[in-house]
């Protein structure tokens, strides 16, 4: 019995990132005066209230964020951007640890904590991990709180593109999750921003895209990562005009890296290869720019025998006057 309590310490150190909680250490058959004992020697240190590091040096990212789940004890789960985080929906984590605990639990338990953020959630589902794994919201539920803290839409659909285009998540799974919730910002726009991620629209310049400049100007309806066959792989392209021979890829990036610049070349002359001109628009094309965006794919397309009508998208539109040709510097 002891051999298999002692197992069951040495895991749980291993997976907990070397971080305990007082009752842990009781549990494990440790008595008040042993514990206070190490931590009067230096072999242990408190790092939270009631959380102990069972090691010196350097607290690591993940013990950090255990010592902070385990003090706020059970139901508290990772959340907002921490739980994005870990469930790889971000690559820039920040320092503020944020955490979500049950609404249900009092108050006065959750005090305030240096460097950690407290939401207090009704109905929190923490999503399913094996023990070993650091406690958190769902991918679902983390795109809906992280889309309800966004300053503006354009960064609440960024975390839509990247949990859908990372394949962590389906626009019918976040449906479904955005449906149980009785109460959301922004769901109208939501609710259309998931059907633009079930078409392809995988970016927020993508969305501005198709928005702003394609639907609003009458342009045909593009095919969305459309998938070409390329030597031995496959590319995808943002917007494939099949029938017109035309494709318009966009990109987000103010300053290409030479090897960047260098990829877009290769990819637009395998497009001509294959018989498709291409257009490429970066942010202010499709933003500040629009109307003469529409024009110019308006001029291509007609050229490759499209026969639609090119509309204003509003009294100050300048699309059915604009000239396409060399843009102005900007």
């Amino acid at each position: 019995m002891e051999d298999q309590q002692n197992l069951t310490w040495l895991s749980q150190l291993q997976y907990q990132a070397g971080v305990v909680s007082r009752q842990q250490a009781l549990d494990a058959g440790f008595t008040g005066k042993a514990i206070e004992w190490r931590l009067g020697t230096g072999a242990w240190r408190r790092v939270q209230r009631g959380v102990y590091a069972t090691f010196s040096g350097k607290l690591s990212r993940e013990a950090r964020l255990w010592a902070v789940v385990l003090r706020l004890g059970a139901g508290a789960v990772l959340s907002h951007e921490t739980a994005a985080e870990i469930q790889h929906l971000t690559d820039r984590p920040i320092q503020q640890i944020h955490i979500s605990v049950p609404k249900e639990q009092h108050p006065g338990r959750h005090k305030k904590i240096r460097g950690v953020v407290i939401h207090r959630s009704r109905g929190l589902v923490a999503e399913w991990q094996p023990p070993w794994h650091l406690p958190r919201t769902t991918v679902e539920d983390t795109v809906l709180d992280l889309i309800a803290a966004a300053r503006i839409f354009d960064d609440a659909y960024g975390w839509i593109s990247a949990a859908v285009g990372r394949r962590l998540t389906t626009p019918e799974l976040l449906g479904k999750a955005l449906a149980s919730r009785s109460r959301m910002r922004w769901r109208g726009w939501v609710t259309a921003a998931l059907q633009d991620a079930a078409d392809g629209v995988h970016s927020p310049l993508e969305r501005q895209y198709v928005h702003g400049v394609e639907r609003a100007h009458g342009l045909p309806p593009a095919r969305r990562q459309a998938r070409r066959r390329h030597g031995s792989g496959n590319r995808y392209l943002d917007n494939l005009y099949e029938p017109f021979g035309l494709c318009v890829e966009l990109d987000g990036n103010a300053a290409h890296p030479a090897e960047g610049r260098w990829r877009d070349t290769h990819r637009d002359n395998a497009n001509l290869v294959q018989g498709a001109r291409t257009l490429r628009y970066g942010w202010p094309d499709v933003t500040e720019y629009r109307c003469r965006t529409a024009a110019e794919v308006a001029e291509v397309l007609r050229r490759q025998g499209w026969t639609g009508t090119l509309r204003r998208c509003g009294p100050a539109c300048t699309a059915l006057r604009a000239r396409p040709g060399p843009r102005q510097q900007r």
